[in-house]
């Protein structure tokens, strides 16, 4: 079960994805997440999953390829090989560094997620400096923008 906050209203998400609004008056909502965050931070983890699994299996399908005598650039299979190993070494790359970001910037916010993960430096509760809180908003008015395409699209 995920829950993510819309003002005062919570939408519970169950494990098949069907919300349910409720007003949740004693929950500590600056535990909750909106869902356009929920989904970003999902994909994230999910293309690290893929990315992580692709370059040891390149790299062996590349080992292989050599074994086998395919050992010029030029030859087609040798070459898709080299640029799957590329690809995922670069993805990997930029999604570490998008993660990292991302963990720093859940730490400034004070969301939670830094304690639940590092054992130093937790969090007590959210920030309440004005420049991080403005930054905040900003993005929580991002994630109602593509919540709201996605559903205008939806229809």
């Amino acid at each position: 079960m995920s829950l993510f906050t819309r003002g005062p209203v919570v939408a519970v998400y169950s494990n098949e994805g069907t919300p349910t609004y409720t007003n949740f008056v004693h929950m500590d909502l600056s535990k909750t997440r909106h869902i356009v965050h929920y989904y970003f931070a999902r994909s994230l983890h999910k293309a690290m999953y893929v990315v992580f699994i692709l370059l040891p299996l390149s790299g062996l399908i590349i080992a292989a390829l050599y074994t086998k005598g395919y050992q010029s650039e030029d030859e087609l299979l040798m070459e898709a090989a080299l640029g799957l190993h590329s690809f995922a070494a670069q993805a990997s790359a930029a999604l570490i560094l998008v993660h990292i970001a991302a963990a720093l910037y859940s730490r400034i916010k004070g969301e939670g997620v830094w304690s639940s993960m590092v054992p130093i430096l937790k969090e007590n509760k959210p920030s309440e400096n004005e420049i991080v809180r403005k930054i905040a908003a900003v993005e929580e008015q991002f994630y109602d923008k593509v919540q709201s395409l996605l559903i205008r699209e939806n229809k």
